[in-house]
C-alpha cells in the first residue's frame, strides 16, 4: 500500500534563514541523494529562504527527512504570516515578480522538486511545501509509488519557543484487515448525519493515525511521546480503544500524555476515534468543522473508561488532530481554499495561524483516502 510517509522533523529555522541552505545541503548528502540532487535541493532552499527574507512577516522553514519504501528524501516547508500572494499561478511563471527581481524563485522550486504545493491567503500568509527524492533509476525504484507525490497523512511538530526537544509527536500506519468491532463503537451526533455504524463489522484497508502530547516539555515529555509512538507501531490491535490500551500500558513508567487514535476506513467512509486528554480532533469541510470528543485523563496514569466513537466522512472532508499547542479558535471560513491542498500544507497553515509559541505543538491531517 502507498500513501504514507514517515517523517523526522530535523530543524526549524526562524531567525537564521540563511542557515537553512547549509543544513539542507548537509541533510541531502546524509540521506544519499547524490551530488547533483543535493545541489538542486540546496538551490531550492536558497530561493525559499530568499523569498521569506524579501516578502515575509515572521517567516520560518522546517527542514526534515521523509522516508517511504525503504528510501529517504528531503522535504522543507516554508510558512509566513503575510502579506500573501494574490496570484499564485502567475507567481509560478518565470519573469513574474513583485519585488523587482528576475522572478524565477517559485517556478524553479516547483520544477526541481518531486512534489510541490503552495497555498496563500492575501493578508494572512503563505505555506509552501517542496519534497525531493533521488532522481537516478538505481536510487529511485518504482516501489516508491504514489506516496512520493500524494501522501494521505502528514503532520508537523514544533517545540516551545527556546526548547530543544519536542514533547509532541504523531504517527500513522496501515491496518490491512480487521475483525468485527462488535458494539464498542458509539455513533456521534452533530450537524452531519452520522449513522450508527458502530455495530457494523468491518474489514479491509484502513489507516490508523495517532497524535500524542507528553505531559510538560523537554526530554521527559519527549520520552513519553516516543514510548507512545513505539507502542502504536507495535500494537496488534485494530480498534482505536484497544490500541489506546496498549499505549496506556506503555506510558506507565513515564510522565504520561494526552493521546488520540483514529482509525480511518476509506471504503466505509468513516472514522473511528478514541482519545484521552486534551487532543483536539475534528472533521472539516469547506463549510464547517465538527469535533470528536475525548475522555478526561492522562494516558499512562489515570483515565476514565475508554470508548470508541464513529463518525461519517464526507467526500470533501479532512480529519485533523492537534495538541493544545494550537488554539481551537480556527475554522474553515478563516482559511479559504485550504482543503484543496495537500495534508502537509493544511497542517502548515493550521500551525501558522493557530499555533502557540509558549507550548510544544503538533498537528496531523488526513485527506484524500475517501
Amino acid at each position: 500500500m502507498s500513501g504514507l510517509l514517515e517523517s523526522e522533523d530535523v530543524a526549524w529555522f526562524r531567525d537564521d534563514l540563511t542557515g537553512a541552505r547549509l543544513a539542507a545541503s548537509r541533510l541531502a548528502e546524509r540521506v544519499g541523494l547524490g551530488e547533483h540532487r543535493t545541489g538542486e535541493v540546496t538551490l531550492a532552499m536558497s530561493e525559499a529562504a530568499s523569498n521569506l527574507a524579501k516578502h515575509a512577516v515572521r517567516g520560518a522553514i522546517l527542514l526534515r527527512v521523509v522516508r517511504a519504501a525503504r528510501h529517504a528524501g528531503v522535504e522543507f516547508l516554508a510558512l509566513d504570516d503575510g502579506p500573501g500572494i494574490r496570484d499564485v499561478s502567475s507567481s509560478l511563471r518565470d519573469g513574474y515578480s513583485t519585488a523587482g527581481t528576475m522572478g524565477v524563485g517559485l517556478g524553479m522550486i516547483a520544477r526541481l522538486s518531486d512534489a510541490f504545493d503552495v497555498h496563500s491567503i492575501p493578508g494572512q500568509g503563505t505555506v509552501m511545501l517542496a519534497r525531493f527524492w533521488p532522481r537516478s533509476t538505481q536510487a529511485r525504484p518504482a516501489d516508491l509509488g504514489t506516496v512520493t507525490t500524494n501522501p494521505v497523512v502528514e503532520g508537523l511538530t514544533r517545540t516551545i519557543s527556546g526548547g530543544q526537544e519536542c514533547g509532541d509527536g504523531w504517527a500513522a500506519r496501515w491496518d490491512a484487515a480487521a475483525p468485527a468491532l462488535g458494539s464498542t463503537a458509539e455513533p456521534v451526533a452533530s450537524g452531519h448525519d452520522r449513522a450508527a455504524t458502530g455495530c457494523t463489522p468491518y474489514a479491509g484497508r484502513a489507516v490508523l493515525v495517532m497524535l500524542c502530547d507528553g505531559v510538560g516539555h523537554g526530554p521527559l515529555a519527549r520520552r513519553a511521546t516516543q514510548a507512545a509512538i513505539r507502542a502504536f507501531h507495535t500494537s496488534p490491535a485494530h480498534a482505536p480503544e484497544d490500541v489506546m490500551k496498549d499505549i496506556h500500558q506503555a506510558l506507565a513508567a513515564t510522565r504520561g500524555a494526552a493521546v488520540a487514535v483514529a482509525r480511518i476506513e476509506p471504503d466505509q467512509k468513516r472514522v473511528l476515534f478514541c482519545g484521552v486528554g486534551n487532543i483536539a480532533a475534528t472533521t472539516v469541510t469547506a463549510a464547517e468543522k465538527n469535533g470528536l470528543p475525548s475522555v478526561p485523563g492522562t494516558a499512562g496514569h489515570q483515565t476514565r473508561t475508554l470508548r470508541t466513537i464513529t463518525c461519517e466522512l464526507s467526500a470533501d472532508s479532512a480529519l485533523v488532530l492537534h495538541s493544545d499547542g494550537l488554539s481551537e479558535r480556527w475554522g474553515p471560513q478563516d482559511l479559504p481554499g485550504l482543503l484543496d491542498h495537500s495534508p502537509g500544507v493544511i497542517a502548515g497553515h493550521l500551525l501558522r495561524s493557530a499555533g502557540k509559541y509558549h507550548d510544544d505543538a503538533s498537528v496531523a491531517v488526513a485527506k484524500g483516502l475517501w
